[in-house]
Order: structure tokens, then C-alpha cells, then sequence
């Protein structure tokens, strides 16, 4: 940089500038290509003489747009139950825990695809949505066992969902024990106890978020229908009537 500094001023000084304006002018180019520089920094340039462009070292990191992501692969339940028994015998008792928490967690993968396989196909005129078809597990015990279902059909849209859930299941004790209907003056009524082929039931509407009906099974199972633009009460009443609940208390194991 020096060097080409001093041939134009030797340049400059050929033509007859005087030093003063040769100093002037080189003091002019610096600030520009000091400018220029400052640009291509703020653009995420390279000042260097070797180009970002051919360095992949240096290019920024590409996104991804291609894969087909994961397979969902239930544990093997007999592998699973043989390991924990030789586990067992071996005193690895932590690998043996591990192996019976999989194998409860194929168990309770395999209940949730034959419940799935047990639901309508359409109900009140709205077409499965299969592509939404859940089935999670924590894997121990039947705790966190959620198997969910969609339903739809334009801007009316019905949510199944069938869990083992304490927060739940605490809540619609709460409504069922103290009985009654929840209600202010001058508003409209919130929720209150219904029944679903014998099932008692608690029915609940929001203006935001519409309809939402609640079943307990048994001990630590329920069943819960959230209904969107449906029309009125006795609409959702009617969808929830087209499931075989004693039939999904039955697979679930509950009494």
C-alpha cells in the first residue's frame, strides 16, 4: 500500500501538482477506499484479497431442505421384557427398569393405534384428519397417555382427545363434586353437568374457542371433545354420541 502510495505522488508531482495538492488528493483517496471498506464490512464482505465466495469455509451455513425426518418405531415389547429379565438376573437393576419402562411404552403405543383404529371415520359430516393422528407416552405406568384425533370439514372442526391426565382429571372431579352450574347474573351460562350415553359429563363454551366436552373413565382416563364453529349445544352432544366410549374404556383397561 505504501509503495503505490509513493508512485502517485511521484505520478502527482510529474504533472506539475504541487506537493501540497498531491498530499491533498492521496488524502482524499484514502478516506474513500477507507469507506469502501467500511461497506463491505457492514455487508459481510471479506477487504482480503482471497473472495469469500471461493473459501466454503468461510460461506454462511446452508438450511436445510431436504430429509424425511424420523420413523415412528414403537419399543418391541417381548425384546424389551427379555432384556429386563436378564438384566435382572445379571443385578443390573437400572438396565432392568429401563428395559420394562420400554416395554410398557410399546404397550401403551400398541393400545393407542388400536383406539385410533376403533374411532369413526366422519362424524357430524367432518372427515378424519389423519395426517394429525397422536398417540404419545412418558411410557410408565399408563401415566401421560394421550392419544388425540382431529376431525374436519372447512372452519368446523372437532379435537379428540383420550389421556390419562391428573390436572385434567382433578378438574372435572372439582366440577363434578360440587355439582350445580357455574353461572353470573346477566351472563351467559360458562359450563354445566351433562350426561353421554350414561357418562357424566361436564360441557363447557367459550366465544374464543367454542365448545368443549368432558368425559371421565374410570379412575384416571377421560375423554375430551373440542368442538370449533360448532352450532350449538346439542350439536356437539351429537358427535360425541358417535363414539364407542365403552369401548375405548374397555381397550384403555379401565373399570
Amino acid at each position: 500500500m505504501k509503495k503505490v502510495i509513493k508512485l502517485l505522488l511521484l505520478y502527482l508531482l510529474a504533472f506539475g501538482i504541487s506537493t501540497a495538492q498531491a498530499q491533498g488528493i492521496l488524502k482524499k483517496i484514502k478516506e474513500k477506499a477507507g469507506q469502501a471498506a467500511e461497506k463491505m464490512i457492514n455487508k459481510g464482505g471479506n477487504t482480503d484479497n482471497n473472495n469469500t465466495s471461493n473459501n466454503p469455509s468461510s460461506s454462511k451455513n446452508a438450511g436445510n431442505k431436504t430429509g424425511d425426518g424420523l420413523i415412528t418405531t414403537p419399543p418391541n415389547v417381548n425384546e424389551n421384557l427379555a432384556s429386563a429379565e436378564s438384566a435382572y438376573k445379571a443385578n443390573s437393576y437400572g438396565e432392568a427398569r429401563y428395559s420394562l419402562q420400554q416395554a410398557m411404552l410399546g404397550v401403551e403405543m400398541e393400545i393407542g393405534k388400536k383406539i385410533l383404529l376403533s374411532l369413526p371415520e366422519t362424524v357430524s359430516g367432518l372427515k378424519v384428519i389423519k395426517a394429525d393422528d397422536q398417540v404419545t407416552s412418558t411410557g410408565w405406568g399408563w401415566a401421560g397417555l394421550t392419544i388425540q384425533r382431529k376431525y374436519g370439514e372447512g372452519d368446523k372442526q372437532l379435537n379428540t382427545i383420550i389421556a390419562n391426565n391428573s390436572v385434567w382429571m382433578a378438574a372435572i372431579n372439582l366440577y363434578l363434586a360440587n355439582g350445580g352450574y357455574a353461572q353470573s347474573s346477566g351472563e351467559q351460562q360458562k359450563w354445566k353437568q351433562t350426561k353421554v350415553k350414561g357418562y357424566r359429563a361436564i360441557i363447557e363454551f367459550d366465544e374464543s374457542s367454542g365448545y368443549k366436552l368432558s368425559v371421565p373413565l374410570g379412575q384416571t382416563s377421560l375423554i375430551v371433545w373440542e368442538g370449533t364453529n360448532f352450532s350449538n349445544e346439542q350439536d356437539i352432544m351429537n358427535a360425541a354420541n358417535s363414539f364407542d366410549i365403552d369401548g375405548i374404556k374397555k381397550t384403555l383397561g379401565e373399570k
